[in-house]
């Protein structure tokens, strides 16, 4: 393969997905390696950072085998992947500890005395978070469910490893210091640690006050590049470890960026909507903006004078995972149990009932559910409440209800809580939103882009590959950081595969259903909270579970 071409790396929770990407965004192979969570009873969510390094060079050196390109011809490595997450690592980037995922809420009773008070909204005093949302868009959370609350923990609670570490990065971050030995950052990878100045056109600089704040050291901040800045050049022993030559390295951005160019919604206010682990709505705008009740704001974006909006779903196609890892049992036909499924760890995508086979289970039964809702809360929420004790449940069961019902009441009841976001979503963009894009792996169902169109009520238009498109975008992305491509450009490389438009029979149904589901919350809530309060929860307790 003579054409130049793109290493691209999508750091997921479930894993690293590595790709061989041609300069037109033809994604030319494709690899994924599975890494677990540990999920603990006391708020622990963490994973090994030496593991997603080891799986990260195997799906490279698999993706280098599979789709045989000449070494001379790779340009660049691209990095993206979670956001929010914390890595402790030496002077070298080496982990000195596990990290600390976005769904980490142990930080929870440290940021009481930050962003709380005898006065809050949602758990912040406003004349503590102010300052940070003036100049930054957002402040860190009540929860602890961010690098805030993690540098806590490690302070407080493991201080040995806090000791040992020189800098807290990013996911995406750690990984380009591996890469290349350089500690760098950008405004778009430092989100939601609320530090940067994210004013339009500000320059990439920390703000002191706002470091001293939020408790934060920072002597362990990693030095701040230009969001598309080039970090370095992958490191010869580094190259000899994953098979390639050494070429520039691109600094990482979270998927929340590279999901602009993955869905070609380039143009300001075009909207798109991301289905992967977790699920978000998001466009290119011309201002700054926070709507704090609701946990949408503004955030720097690929350039300085056009912020994306961020929102968070804290479940989206991991419900559908979470369901067949967790739930489904061999009865009807479908195999599955016995196959590794389990919280031990995933079944192999390709292992019966696959993903497919649970759609099609799915497309047995009528639009409603015949009354079943899911409310897909299994991690908490994020955006349009934060509420990390909040819970998921199946409402409305009968004797009457099959494996297949339960299948599609929980795509509904993720369409359903897009639908609670999209709502407050419009409100912040300030128009209709027309039509949506959709990427991520929950986009590969046609009966779940469908449906989501019928609950939405708005046309969604799905992306060639969707559960690919984050490599292209954000090989795309390496090619405007290196001057070869524009952003005006990036429309002309993503194609649409397909259309889906209401229908008007499911249409009615869903109406009828989703004012019953924009009632849970208030009715649920409470429940919640007496069941999952630190104080009623008992005794912690941990396990590995793949996501």
């Amino acid at each position: 393969m003579s054409t130049p071409w793109i290493l691209a790396v999508d750091l997921g929770n479930g894993g690293p997905k590595v790709g061989a990407v041609a300069s037109d965004g033809e994604i030319l192979a494709t690899a994924f390696r599975p890494t677990a969570v540990e999920i603990g009873q006391d708020g622990t969510a963490t994973q090994d950072a030496d593991d997603w390094w080891r799986q990260l060079v195997h799906a490279t050196r698999e993706v280098l085998a599979a789709a045989a390109p000449e070494a001379g011809a790779l340009r660049a490595v691209a990095l993206t992947g979670q956001w929010g997450s914390t890595v402790p690592v030496d002077g070298r980037g080496r982990p000195v500890g596990s990290v600390l995922l976005w769904a980490d809420t142990r930080g929870e009773r440290y940021l009481r005395g930050i962003v709380g008070g005898p006065v809050n909204v949602s758990g912040f005093a406003p004349h503590k978070v102010l300052p940070f949302v003036r100049a930054t868009g957002g402040a860190p959370s009540p929860s602890g469910a961010d690098p805030t609350g993690h540098e806590q923990v490690l302070r407080h609670e493991l201080p040995e490893v806090y000791g040992r570490a020189r800098y807290l990065l990013e996911p995406v971050d750690y990984l380009g210091m591996r890469l290349t030995g350089r500690a760098a950052a950008t405004p778009s990878s430092m989100i939601l640690s609320w530090l940067t100045d994210n004013r339009l056109g500000a320059p990439a600089r920390y703000l002191p006050s706002l470091v001293r704040r939020a408790g934060r050291d920072s002597s362990r901040l990693p030095p701040l590049l230009a969001t598309g800045s080039v970090l370095g050049s992958v490191l010869p022993g580094v190259a000899d470890e994953l098979g390639i030559r050494p070429v520039p390295v691109v600094c990482g951005i979270p998927d929340l960026h590279a999901a602009v160019l993955a869905s070609g919604t380039v143009e300001p206010y075009e909207t798109h909507y991301a289905v992967s682990t977790t699920a978000w709505f998001s466009a290119r705008v011309p201002f700054k903006k926070t709507d704090v009740l609701h946990s949408i704001a503004t955030v720097p974006g690929l350039d300085p004078h056009h912020p994306v909006i961020a929102n968070n779903h804290e479940t989206g196609g991991s419900a559908l995972q979470w369901l067949r890892e967790q739930i489904v049992a061999p009865d009807d036909g479908l195999l599955g149990g016995g196959s590794g499924i389990g919280a031990a760890g995933a079944a192999p995508q390709a292992a019966a009932p696959t993903y497919d086979d649970l759609t099609r289970l799915a497309a047995t039964v009528a639009p409603g559910s015949e009354g079943v809702i899911f409310t897909p809360w299994l991690a908490g929420e994020r955006s349009p409440v934060e509420d990390k004790l909040l819970r998921a449940a199946f409402l409305n069961l009968s004797l009457r209800t099959e494996r297949a019902t339960l299948v599609r009441a929980v795509l509904e009841g993720v369409a359903y809580n897009a639908r609670w976001l999209f709502e407050r979503y419009e409100k912040f963009l300030g128009r209709r939103v027309g039509s949506v894009r959709i990427i991520g792996g929950g986009a590969r169902s046609p009966l779940w882009n469908q449906i989501h169109s019928d609950v939405l009520g708005r046309r969604i238009e799905v992306v060639a590959d969707p559960a690919n498109a984050q490599l292209r975008g954000v090989a795309l992305w390496a090619r405007i950081a290196l001057g070869e491509l524009t952003l005006a450009e990036v429309p002309g490389l993503v194609p649409v595969a397909a259309t889906h438009h209401p229908e008007p029979a499911a249409r009615r149904e869903y109406e009828r259903i989703y004012q019953e589901y924009q009632r849970l919350y208030k009715r649920l809530a409470p429940v919640s909270r007496r069941l999952n309060s630190p104080v009623t929860r008992g005794a912690a307790g941990s396990r590995a579970a793949s996501r």
